[in-house]
């Protein structure tokens, strides 16, 4: 599976923007490129708005042209999303203004991936046969382990990412692995 490295403050500014992550998942269930109009139509917004904010995504490699197409004299043009990972990752020679910055803007960005994933796993519970797991771990790996942990997961995902049968249904997943340092 791709990976998409996002290091600077803008790129973090704007994957992390809640209205944007929004549109992400618009795309996403699609499950087919998309115009711009298709997705401001679904998500109930006006086209010129959805465009602003995917010119931003595609800026940083998180919405991509993939065709166009001439339809009554207007060239409309396809987008699909990224399909892999995206990892954040400092710039471990910034100064401390931007380091703050930095963490303040992965802070939000996590708040709002949490509560996103909250709300779809309370509201699963209100159904007659809840399908969902919560799991909070601890576990001992060396650098490797936790990498090929981390391979493993995303490779998982690839393999899932598309329906294959009907009978299968959309699960909602979100995972972090973080070294444990000690207090």
């Amino acid at each position: 599976m791709e990976t998409k490295e996002l290091s600077t403050i803008e790129e973090i500014r704007i994957y992390s923007d809640p209205y944007r992550m929004k549109i992400l998942s618009h795309f996403q269930r699609m499950d087919h490129p998309a115009t711009i109009k298709e997705i401001a139509d679904d998500m109930g917004e006006i086209p010129a708005k959805v465009y602003y904010h995917a010119k931003k995504l595609e800026s940083i490699g998180l919405l991509q042209l993939v065709s166009t197409k001439e339809i009554n004299g207007i060239n409309a043009k396809y987008y699909e999303p990224f399909k892999g990972a995206v990892r954040i990752k400092r710039d471990d020679g910034a100064d401390e203004a931007a380091k703050k910055i930095f963490i303040s803007e992965t802070q939000k960005l996590l708040s709002d991936l949490y509560e996103d994933n909250k709300q779809r796993f309370l509201k699963a519970q209100t159904l007659d046969k809840p399908h969902s797991n919560l799991t909070n771990s601890e576990v001992y790996l060396t650098e490797e382990e936790a990498k090929e942990f981390f391979e493993k997961i995303n490779r998982f995902l690839e393999e899932h990412h598309k329906r294959k049968h009907p009978d299968q249904v959309k699960y909602s997943i979100f995972t972090t692995i973080t070294k444990w340092m000690e207090d």
